[in-house]
């Protein structure tokens, strides 16, 4: 059967070998039994169908560039034989031919599949071969890598190894290098030891101070580390190359200052007058030049010590260094320090010798702390530095000022002391001169303790003598007559500037105020309290003894005043005194020891029993009392009992017939409440008041009578005593106003004069 091509492609699609023989079939079967033409179409119909079913996809590759494919050549060699020739009698031969025209269709069906399936088969092989090359390549790259593994391992390893030896190279030249700046320290001991024991060796040599200085810290080492073998032997040698050292510092800083020392001496002898004073050395360049000069050459090797002081061996040396200065400067000074306060002291009295001997020595004492400064820059603020000079100096003048000032008795003068060693010189010359002058305050500290030593003893003495042992006379002892001479004198005259207000105390009053005035600001408060609590005692007790005499001799009324009046003026002149009259004293007391003596020998105690509390030691041991005396209060208290018994007196000297009265009634009726006297007693109490014999009206009018001759008499006495001590009280108020207020200021204050306060108080009499 002639292939055709279907209309509406490109290229004729080759029909198969299955579908030839079909045909062929068909026509010899057309041939032996016709078809009707309706079978006819539909047969070609079909055939036209089964023509035109194209090839597979995967298959068309296989067509020629015609669009045909490649045809067996089995079944191009049945279609060169043209149509299958196939007689089909019966019904077997039917399904026979059908059955093998099946299998030949599917053995040509299937060959397409087995050609694709052996160039997949053969693709598979490549494949396989390939896979096979990229399993050996894989297994060369495994062991490739792991060579590559084991390289990288050694090298690495290698590194390391090298990485290990620089590091311990490195650690080797670290401690090499340790090692030597270690040895260096020991090695030195040959160098400084040949540099300091040769001849070429001294201070002056530029290499002295380079050597100590690492000296210095060769030795810092080797005491830091006692670890290391034979340290303690290289710093016993190092120590005494450092001590043949600083003794060569001492010795050139001493040549230098006795060098400077002579020339300075050299100078004053040379003078004309072959005296010089520290004021005229400095100005006439012969005593602190030079030394200046001197400062300047040793001040390069005393600043080096001065920087290295913290070490103990350094402080020491510089200590002497110290010490050495302060010996020349006292062997050169002193005999000129203490002729002058000697000048002083056969010239002057012991106030103006303290103050000029003062100021003198304050002036010497700035000018050597400057010269100090030059030579020991960092040393200057420790003014304890230059005590071997400054205690010399000023045991000078101590000991001028102490002989005279033990026979130095006048209060006032010890005073004044007092305010010239506290005011003058240890607050204002001592501050404004600085810490060049600090070092003077510990004996001038000294000075003030004796003076103040001195003083109190001049003060209990003045108390003891003055005050307590005083012995009035009659003048002392004219009381009231002073007060109305006082009064009558300021009555014909004015108060002037010069009125004494103390012309009417009495005078162990007026002393003891004025001492403890004096003493209140020099003493310190702790012995001013101990002596104005004596002072104020025994004034006290003078004050009351001599209001006895006085009412003795003039009258009880008389005595009490004058108490009244000296124990106010001494309430009010103590008040100002900032301190506490209380005092503590403390006695020991043997009284108990009588009765333990008298148990002893009775054998009621044993005198050896140590374990009793009547042993020995306690049976000799006294008692301490303590006794605190308050004299304000003790003052206080004496004023109070002395006003009630004024006030009682007066009372009784006008009164007294009216309280004997008033006291006798009370009585009889008290004892008539009590119920003691009896029946007759009653029977005398139940008659009227005015029918009793001590209380009829003419008993009663005789005492109203003699009451009043009494406010007649007696009081006006009274009344012209105390106007003459209220007169004398504003005499001494006006005396103060005139010296211490200006007219102005006493015009407003808007006192009374005298004249006008005695007519107020006789308009009021």
């Amino acid at each position: 059967m002639a292939t055709t091509t279907a209309p509406g492609t490109a290229s004729a699609v080759p029909k198969s070998g299955a579908v030839s023989k079909g045909y062929n079939f068909a026509s010899t079967w057309e041939q032996n039994a016709p078809l009707t033409e309706q079978q006819k179409a539909a047969i070609a119909a079909l055939s036209h169908v089964v023509a035109e079913r194209p090839f597979p996809a995967n298959l068309e590759k296989s067509l020629g560039k015609d669009g045909g494919a490649d045809v067996p050549e089995k079944e191009s060699a049945l279609e060169e034989a043209g149509a299958m020739d196939a007689v089909l009698v019966n019904t077997h031969q039917f399904y026979k031919w059908f059955a093998e025209l099946e299998s030949a269709m599917k053995s040509e069906t299937e060959e397409k599949y087995r050609l694709y399936e052996s160039t997949l088969q053969e693709r598979v092989n490549t494949c396989d071969g390939i896979l096979k090359q990229v399993d050996d390549t894989l297994n060369l790259f495994e062991e490739l890598q792991s060579l590559h593994s084991s390289v990288a391992t050694k090298t690495k390893t290698l590194h390391d190894a090298c990485d290990q030896l620089l590091v311990e190279k490195q650690r080797l030249i670290e401690f090499a290098e340790a090692l030597r700046s270690r040895l260096n320290y020991f090695d030195e001991l040959e160098n400084v030891s040949s540099s300091f024991y040769s001849q070429n060796m001294n201070i002056g040599n530029e290499q002295f101070l380079p050597l100590l200085k690492r000296l210095d810290e060769c030795i810092s080492y080797v005491e830091s580390n006692p670890q290391y073998a034979e340290s303690a032997v290289y710093l016993v040698k190092f120590r005494q190359l450092q001590s043949r050292a600083l003794g060569m510092i001492r010795s050139h800083v001493l040549s230098i200052l006795k060098g400077a020392s002579s020339q300075v001496q050299a100078a004053i002898r040379g003078s004309n007058s072959g005296k010089t004073d520290v004021t005229e050395g400095v100005e006439a360049s012969l005593i602190y030049v030079r030394f200046k000069a001197a400062a300047s050459e040793l001040k390069p090797i005393l600043g080096e010590i001065e920087s290295r002081s913290s070490r103990k061996e350094y402080a020491l040396i510089l200590s002497e260094c110290h010490n050495l200065f302060c010996e020349q400067r006292l062997y050169l000074i002193r005999g000129m320090v203490q002729q002058r306060i000697s000048e002083y002291a056969k010239k002057e009295a012991l106030p103006s010798l303290t103050r000029s001997g003062c100021a003198y020595l304050m002036e010497a004492c700035q000018f050597e702390h400057q010269l100090f400064a030059h030579f020991f820059p960092s040393s200057a603020a420790d003014v304890s530095s230059m005590a071997p000079l400054m205690d010399p100096l000023c045991t000078y003048l101590y000991d001028t000022l102490r002989p005279r000032l033990i026979y130095e008795g006048n209060i006032d003068s010890l005073c004044e002391l007092v305010d010239i060693l506290k005011v003058e010189v240890l607050g204002e010359q001592l501050s404004r001169r600085g810490e060049s002058v600090a070092g003077l305050r510990p004996i001038l500290q000294r000075i003030l303790a004796d003076v103040h030593e001195r003083l109190a003893f001049c003060a209990r003495t003045h108390i003891r003598e003055e005050i307590a042992n005083f012995r009035p006379s009659d003048e002392d002892l004219d009381y009231p007559g002073k007060l109305e001479r006082s009064v009558d004198t300021t009555s014909s005259a004015s108060v002037g500037d010069n009125a004494d207000i103390y012309v009417t105390w009495y005078r162990p009053l007026e002393k003891t105020v004025s001492c403890l005035s004096k003493l209140y600001r020099c003493l310190e408060p702790s012995v001013f309290t101990g002596l104005a609590q004596e002072a104020v005692e025994v004034c006290s007790t003078s004050l009351q003894s001599a209001g006895k005499v006085i009412s003795k001799k003039a009258s009880p009324m008389d005595g009490q005043l004058f108490l009244i009046k000296h124990l106010l003026i001494l309430r009010e002149q103590i008040a100002p005194f900032d301190i506490e009259f209380s005092v503590t004293h403390k006695e020991l007391d043997f009284s108990h020891l009588l009765d333990h003596l008298r148990r002893i020998l009775r054998g009621q105690v044993s005198l050896f029993d140590w374990s009793r509390s009547s042993s020995l030691a306690r049976t000799f041991s006294p008692r301490v009392l303590e006794n605190q005396i308050d004299a304000r209060k003790e003052l206080e208290k004496s004023l109070k009992a002395t006003c009630e018994e004024f006030i009682m007196s007066i009372t009784k000297l006008v009164v007294d017939p009216m309280l004997s009265f008033v006291t006798k009634v009370t009585a009889v009726k008290v004892a008539l409440s009590s119920g003691g006297q009896g029946q007759k007693l009653d029977s005398v109490l139940a008659k009227p008041l005015k029918t009793q014999a001590f209380a009829s009206p003419d008993k009663v009018a005789e005492l109203v009578q003699k009451v009043a001759t009494a406010i007649q008499q007696e009081l006006p006495k009274v009344m012209t005593k105390m106007r003459t001590n209220i007169v004398e009280a504003h005499i001494q108020l006006q005396s103060l106003l005139k010296s211490e207020y200006s007219a102005e200021e006493m015009q407003s204050i808007g006192m009374l004069p005298i004249p006008d306060l005695q007519s107020q108080l006789d308009s009021l009499m």
